[in-house]
């Protein structure tokens, strides 16, 4: 499946494949190294809510076209040609709706994400990186955050992302010095799951999409939401919350499945269900 306006070259756009139970969405605006028009967060924006209630699916694969993975959102195309200044407070209304919310569908949704990331990953596209559950990158990629360079705030997550992954330090290293960081350090500072040589990026990443996609899907969105739910909660209420998705989990046929699998002595056979 492919959206595209029919003008690849100004609007972008973002192709969806279903390659079995896993989802692929490519970034395709390779003359732009992916810059996101507001096409293209749409289209990200209703691929991904689809995704979350779809119950045949159990991994999503995040990456760029060509040689670079994402440069952020093309302010230029955005506020270019307007016939008319916006009216005040069009970015409150807006961006909500669109670019954060392609960084709360990552970050939330019960499948797990892994992003492939080489050469450029830039504002809005190094967040969507950060936010995915794995991030693989090559080693010479470069995550950049180059907001208060460029004269405006951060934004799309950036300042909740950062020092989560890497420390209060190193998030000011790259928010406020526009510090750039190359995919071998980002692995080091904990920005990212792993860097690995440019030629072996496709299949890493396809070696965990696979293990990803064949695990107890449930049980990893259960996971998945616990973990988040964590970064801003005691641990009491966590314990707590771990308890309510144990009984959601133990519910599931890949329970009884892994349950099985221990007192045979083999390896589990998950279905997601």
């Amino acid at each position: 499946m492919s959206h595209d306006a029919g003008a690849a070259d100004t609007e972008g756009s973002v192709t969806a494949h279903r390659d079995g139970a896993i989802l692929r969405l490519t970034l395709e605006r390779q003359q732009r190294r992916n810059s996101l028009t507001q096409l293209m967060i749409h289209v990200l924006v209703g691929e991904l809510t689809q995704a979350a209630t779809d119950d045949s699916l159990r991994a999503i694969h995040l990456r760029g076209a060509g040689g670079d993975f994402c440069t952020g959102a093309d302010w230029v195309s955005t506020n270019s040609g307007a016939a008319e200044r916006p009216r005040t407070g069009s970015l409150v209304r807006r961006i909500p709706h669109a670019a954060h919310r392609v960084i709360e569908l990552v970050h939330s949704i019960q499948l797990p994400v892994v992003c492939s990331v080489r050469g450029w990953a830039v504002g809005m596209g190094c967040n969507i990186a950060l936010a995915a559950d794995f991030a693989v990158a090559a080693t010479d990629a470069v995550f950049w955050e180059p907001f208060v360079e460029r004269g405006f705030s951060p934004d799309s997550g950036a300042t909740w992302l950062l020092p989560r992954l890497a420390g209060v330090a190193r998030a000011r290293r790259m928010l406020l010095l526009g510090e750039k960081v190359r995919g071998v350090d980002a692995a080091d500072w904990g920005l990212i799951h792993q860097a690995v040589d440019p030629a072996d990026l496709d299949d890493v990443a396809e070696q965990l999409l696979g293990r990803l996609a064949t695990g107890p899907t449930v049980a990893i969105g259960m996971a998945k939401q616990a973990l988040n739910y964590g970064q801003h909660t005691s641990l009491g209420e966590s314990l707590t919350q771990e308890l309510f998705n144990l009984e959601l989990s133990s519910r599931t046929l890949d329970f009884k499945e892994g349950l099985e699998a221990f007192r045979e002595r083999r390896d589990p056979d998950f279905r997601g269900r």
